[in-house]
C-alpha cells in the first residue's frame, strides 16, 4: 500500500464489535518488544516477515478503531530490507502524529491546514529512530492533544480495543490501541497532561512519563515557561519500557540526571509508599476506582512496602492554574496557526475545545505570570513530600473510561471541560513538577475495562519506578486482550 493518511471517520459507517485484536500465528506471534528482538537476532523471524505482519494487522484492526494518521508502507518496507542500527532494530512501531519524522507529514490530530511532509527528523524523532524501533507510519491523536479523548468530528474517534463502544484515551490514542490490539509492541507516546498514562490506563498497558528532560525533545516543547511535555512510549510490559528507556540513553544522555540504567528485576528495598485517592481538587475516585486502589495499596502491603494514606502535596486552586496554562498552548497555536501553517489554515475548522481553551486564555492573560509562579510551587512542595516517600500510589483516572459520545468535542467548552475534569484528577501534577510517573495495568473493573493505577516518584527516580512495576507484574500479571 502506498503511504497515504487514515480514511477520516471509517468506524462511524457500522455498529463496533465490543473487543478487537490482531494476535495470531504470525511472525509478530505474541512477542512484546524485547521477546521480537531476541527472535530477530536468533534467526526465527526475519525483519521483512515482521514488518509485513505488522502492516497487515494494522489493516485488520484499524477500520474499527480509526488509530492511524498517515501510513508508511512502503518506506517501512524499504527499510526493512535494510535496516538502521541500534538493538531495537527491525521493531515496528509508531509515531505520535504531534513531531515530525522526515517525509511524513505532522497534523496534531487536526484538519485545520493542510500538512506538507516534514523536511527532517525532530529532536525526539531523531533519537527514538536511532534505537532501531522502525516506523509503520504516524498514530492518530486528539486535537493538538488538549482532550482526554480523540473524537475528532470529522477525523472520527479513536476506539478502545477492549470495547469499542469506549473512547482508547488521549491524547496518545492511535499508539495505545495499535499497541493493546497487537498490531505493534511498542509506540511512540508524549504527555503533557497524563497522555503517556491515560491511554495506557485505558488499554491495558504500561505508560511511563519520564523525568522533564530525561529524553531529547522538539524545540517547540523545550521552549515553554513550564515545560510540561515529556516524550515516551506505551508497551505491554515492564521490560519493554524499560529496555527503551536503556536503549534511549544509549543515544541521548540527560546529565542532569542519575541514569536509568538496564533495570531488569524487581528492586530489593522495601519503599514507603503513600497512596491517595482524593484528588487534588477535592473530588474523589469513584467508589469502584477507590477499592481498587486500596487493593492495590493492599498488595503492596503484601509484598512488604510501608503503605499510608496521604493528601497530594500541591497548591490551592491547582486544577484551576493548570487549565489556566494549558489554554495557554491553544491560545499560541489560534493566533500563530496562519504564520506557522500557511494560507491553508481555517480556525473555523478547529473543535470547540481548542476554541474554548484559547478564549479561556485570553480572558485570563493578566493572570498567567501569577498562575506561572504558583505552578512552580507545586515542584517544591512535591519535593518536601518526597523527603518522606518514595512513592505515592493513586488511580491514573477517577473513574471507569468513558464511552464514544462522552467528551464529543463538539459539545460546548463548559461540557468538556467539566467531565474532562471529573476524569482526569490525577495525572498533570508530574506534568507540572517534571516528575516520573507510570501507569500499569493492575486492576479491571466489574465492566470487564482495564484500570490503570499510577505510580510517582521524586526526579531522575523512573529506577525506583521500573523496579516496583517489575515487581508488580510479578506479583500480579497484567491482564491479557486475548483472553
Amino acid at each position: 500500500m502506498d503511504d497515504a493518511p487514515a480514511q477520516p471517520g471509517r468506524p462511524a459507517h457500522h455498529e463496533p464489535r465490543q473487543r478487537v485484536h490482531a494476535f495470531g500465528d504470525d511472525a509478530l506471534g505474541t512477542h512484546d518488544a524485547v521477546g521480537l528482538v531476541e527472535a530477530i537476532q536468533s534467526g526465527a523471524v526475519s525483519i521483512p516477515e515482521v514488518v509485513e505482519a505488522a502492516i497487515a494487522r494494522v489493516e485488520q484492526v484499524d477500520p474499527v478503531l480509526n488509530a492511524m494518521a498517515h501510513r508508511a508502507y512502503d518506506r517501512a518496507r524499504t527499510e526493512a530490507s535494510d535496516p538502521r542500527g541500534g538493538w531495537f532494530a527491525g521493531v515496528p512501531t509508531l509515531v505520535k502524529d504531534n513531531v515530525d519524522v522526515r517525509g511524513m507529514p505532522t497534523r496534531n490530530g487536526s484538519d485545520a491546514y493542510v500538512a506538507a511532509p516534514s523536511r527532517a527528523d525532530g529532536d525526539f524523532a531523531r533519537m527514538y529512530l536511532a534505537t532501531g524501533l522502525l516506523p509503520l507510519g504516524k498514530s492518530q491523536l486528539s486535537e493538538y492533544g488538549f482532550s482526554a479523548a480523540a473524537e475528532h468530528p470529522r477525523l472520527g474517534p479513536v476506539r478502545s480495543p477492549w470495547h469499542t463502544a469506549h473512547v482508547a484515551g488521549a491524547s496518545s490514542s492511535g499508539s495505545a490501541a495499535l499497541v493493546a490490539a497487537g498490531a505493534v509492541p511498542i509506540a511512540h507516546a508524549n504527555d503533557g497532561g497524563g497522555s503517556i498514562r491515560i491511554p495506557a490506563s485505558v488499554n491495558g498497558l504500561v505508560g511511563l512519563k519520564p523525568t522533564r528532560d530525561r529524553l531529547a525533545q522538539d524545540k517547540l516543547m523545550r521552549d515553554m515557561p513550564i515545560r510540561i511535555v515529556s516524550d515516551g512510549v506505551v508497551t505491554r510490559s515492564v521490560r519493554d519500557t524499560a529496555a527503551f528507556l536503556r536503549e534511549a540513553e544509549k543515544v541521548y544522555r540527560a546529565l542532569s540526571l542519575p541514569p536509568v540504567g538496564d533495570i531488569t528485576r524487581p528492586g530489593r528495598a522495601r519503599l514507603r509508599i503513600g497512596v491517595q485517592t482524593d484528588s487534588v481538587q477535592g473530588r474523589r475516585a469513584s467508589a469502584e476506582v477507590t477499592e481498587l486502589t486500596l487493593k492495590t495499596a493492599a498488595l503492596l502491603e503484601e509484598l512488604g512496602h510501608r503503605v499510608e494514606p496521604v493528601r497530594a502535596p500541591v497548591p490551592e486552586g491547582f486544577p484551576q492554574l493548570f487549565v489556566r496554562y494549558w489554554a495557554l498552548l491553544a491560545f499560541f497555536i489560534v493566533r500563530t496557526g496562519r504564520r506557522t501553517y500557511g494560507p491553508s489554515w481555517d480556525p473555523g475548522r478547529l473543535d470547540n475545545l481548542t476554541l474554548g481553551l484559547a478564549r479561556h486564555a485570553g480572558r485570563n492573560l493578566h493572570r498567567m505570570p501569577a498562575t506561572i509562579a504558583r505552578l512552580r510551587l507545586a515542584a517544591r512542595a512535591s519535593t518536601r513530600f518526597f523527603s518522606r516517600y518514595d512513592v505515592v500510589l493513586t488511580p491514573t483516572l477517577a473513574h471507569e473510561t468513558p464511552r464514544v459520545g462522552h467528551l464529543d468535542p463538539t459539545q460546548d467548552y463548559d461540557t468538556i471541560m467539566e467531565r474532562l475534569m471529573e476524569w482526569v484528577q490525577f495525572t498533570p501534577i508530574q506534568n507540572v513538577t517534571g516528575e516520573p510517573a507510570i501507569s500499569l495495568p493492575l486492576a479491571t473493573t466489574a465492566a470487564g475495562l482495564p484500570q490503570g493505577m499510577m505510580l510517582g516518584a521524586a526526579r531522575g527516580r523512573e529506577a525506583t519506578l521500573l523496579e516496583l512495576a517489575y515487581e508488580l507484574e510479578e506479583a500480579a500479571p497484567f491482564a491479557s486482550i486475548r483472553a
